[in-house]
């Protein structure tokens, strides 16, 4: 089962070595994983966007803001979504590395935002590293630690 993503920092080194064959049902998990936190977002599923969050987890956003609590990920995200009713993210994985000594896995890939405002449409966006772990399956222990 997938719920929980976000770890402390992303080093690609705590993910190494990588296999080359990767497990395909890792990966098919995480995508699947990425794609419900998307659903999650574009729903304002509040309780349901930190469900993916894991217990231990830190986020720092493309603005620099630092998350590292269920409860503050939370409230920012309320707080987003109220000042911006028609509100957006999705992120796109484009490489996903499971590690074969290690119970973690990297992602890689571009994330876009929109919303409306009074003067049109925002749209911004960028690439983002997130780090997920292990934990009776690939559980989402990450969400974008870094979104640029």
């Amino acid at each position: 089962m997938i719920r929980h993503c976000i770890v402390i920092a992303f080093t690609l080194s705590i993910a190494t070595p990588i296999a080359i064959a990767q497990e395909s049902s890792d990966i098919d998990q995480i995508r699947t994983a990425r794609a419900d936190y998307n659903d999650a977002i574009a729903r304002h599923d509040v309780p349901a966007i930190v469900s993916f969050l894991d217990e231990e987890y830190q986020v720092t956003t493309s603005l620099g803001q630092l998350l590292q609590d269920r409860d503050g990920e939370a409230a920012a995200w309320r707080d987003l979504i109220a000042s911006r009713e028609d509100l957006l993210y999705v992120r796109s994985p484009e490489s996903i590395e499971v590690s074969s000594e290690y119970p973690f896995a990297a992602e890689l890939g571009t994330w876009v935002g929109t919303w409306s405002t009074n003067q049109g449409e925002v749209r911004t966006g960028g690439r983002y590293a997130a780090m997920w772990r292990q934990v009776d399956g690939f559980n989402l222990g990450v969400k974008p630690i870094a979104d640029f």
